[in-house]
C-alpha cells in the first residue's frame, strides 16, 4: 500500500509561521522544545534560520498538504560544534510530523525515509547527524530503523542528547538496498 507522495520545499518563515506554531507549540512536539513560543517567536527563531549560512529549513507536504517540517545544517558551525570531530560530508538533520487526528499506520517512518531521501540526494552528502533528547524513544527506533547507528550521549546546552550517525551505505542497508 502507498502512502503517497512526498515533495520538499524551502520553508517560508513569515507565510509558514502560523502552521508551525501550531505544530511546534502542539504537546506531540514536546521534544522540540518551543511548546511555550508565541507566533512571533516561531516567527523569528525561523527567520533566524533563513537567514543563516549553515542552518535551512524546509516544509515538507504529503499529497500536496503541508505535513513536516524539515531542518538541515552543518554541523561543523550549528548545534554540534566542539561536541564531535565532524568529517568531511556531514549533515545535520532534525525533523518534525505534523500532529494529526487521523493517524497514517507506517507515515513517520515514511517522513523520516522522505528526508534522509532528500539530504542523500546530494552527492556531497556521506552522512547524516543527529542529537536527539535521550528520552525520545521514538524517535530512537525510527532512526535505528533507516540505519541510524547510536554513538555515544553527548550534553548539549538545552538537552542530554543521543548523538546517532546514518552513511549513505547504511541508509541503504535498512531499505533493502544492495550497496
Amino acid at each position: 500500500m502507498s502512502i503517497g507522495t512526498f515533495t520538499i520545499r524551502a520553508l517560508d518563515p513569515l507565510k509558514d509561521a502560523e502552521l508551525l506554531h501550531r505544530w511546534v507549540t502542539d504537546p506531540k512536539a514536546a521534544f522540540w522544545m518551543m511548546q511555550d513560543a508565541k507566533l512571533q517567536d516561531v516567527e523569528r527563531e525561523y527567520m533566524r534560520i533563513a537567514a543563516h549560512e549553515h542552518h535551512h529549513a524546509f516544509l515538507g507536504m504529503h499529497d500536496g498538504e503541508p505535513a513536516f517540517l524539515m531542518e538541515s545544517y552543518d554541523p561543523r558551525h550549528v548545534e554540534l560544534v566542539g561536541l564531535y570531530e565532524p568529517e568531511p560530508g556531514d549533515v545535520g538533520m532534525h525533523f518534525l510530523v505534523a500532529p494529526t487526528d487521523r493517524p497514517i499506520h507506517g507515515f513517520t517512518k515514511a517522513v523520516i525515509t522522505a528526508v534522509m531521501d532528500e539530504l542523500f540526494a546530494d552527492p556531497r552528502t556521506r552522512r547524516v547527524v543527529v542529537e536527539p533528547d535521550v528520552g525520545n524513544k521514538a524517535v530512537h527506533a525510527l532512526n535505528e530503523a533507516v540505519g541510524f547507528v547510536p554513538v555515544r550521549e553527548i550534553d548539549k546546552p538545552e538537552k542530554r542528547a543521543l548523538l546517532s550517525f546514518c552513511t549513505r551505505e547504511d541508509f541503504l542497508a535498512a531499505r533493502g538496498v544492495a550497496v
